[in-house]
Order: C-alpha cells, then structure tokens, then sequence
C-alpha cells in the first residue's frame, strides 16, 4: 500500500471488512480522547499508522495488517482491564485482534478510555 497522507486515506486501504474494523476502533479511540480532552482529538499518520493525539502527544496508534489489527503502546493497565486484555498482549506494549476471530470493541473502548485518562494526566 502507498504511503498514506490522512487516517481517512489510510482505512480506505483496506479491504471492506478490514476498514469497517477500523472505523469502529477509530471511531472509539476519537471517543474516548474527546471525552478525556474535551474537544475533537487531532488525528494523524505516524510511522506509518494511524494515530489520535492527546495534547500535543499521541494518545494511541492503531494499524491494520494482513492477519490482526493492532494498538500501540498499551501500557500496563489497571486490575481487572489487564486481565481482560492479556490474551491480546503480543508485546510489552502492544495488543493484535486477529481477523480471524470477532474484534472486542466493548474492551477495545474501555482500554481506550483508560489510556486517554492515563496520558491524560501526564500532560499536566
């Protein structure tokens, strides 16, 4: 796939099914930044993948590849969210949602929700 300019562009990429998942973890990653920020969060390509920004700094990135999407940096979260979402970890900071099996935007939203709070609180 060529480079990407917007976040639009860059799900547009994508297969349907792939894109609509994409959409929806997008859509809920904007969601949570805006409740945390109070306004519309500024979203951007970075390295490649999408990102939503959080005051100034990313918020979270999220990338769609041939057998999962992923989100990255997912830090260490609270009990029982960690719980909930170590099954997904494939690296110290980073969560994949196979394809091949239904995507958990319920828990997608709640990390979403929780790291927003979380680099919320860094910038100040």
């Amino acid at each position: 796939m060529a480079s990407a300019v917007t976040v639009d562009d860059y799900i547009a990429g994508f297969p349907p099914e792939v894109a609509d998942r994409l959409q929806r973890i997008r859509s809920l990653i904007v969601d949570a930044v805006a409740a945390e920020s109070g306004r519309a969060p500024e979203e951007k390509m970075r390295y490649g993948i999408a990102a939503v920004m959080l005051g100034g700094r990313y918020a979270l990135h999220f990338a769609g590849w041939k057998k999962h999407i992923g989100l990255y940096p997912v830090p260490v979260l609270p009990a029982p969210l960690e719980d909930e979402i170590a099954p997904y970890r494939s690296e110290k900071d980073s969560v994949v949602f196979p394809h091949s099996r239904d995507v958990p935007y319920d828990l997608i939203g709640r990390v979403a929700r929780d790291i927003a709070v979380q680099r919320g609180s860094e910038k100040d």
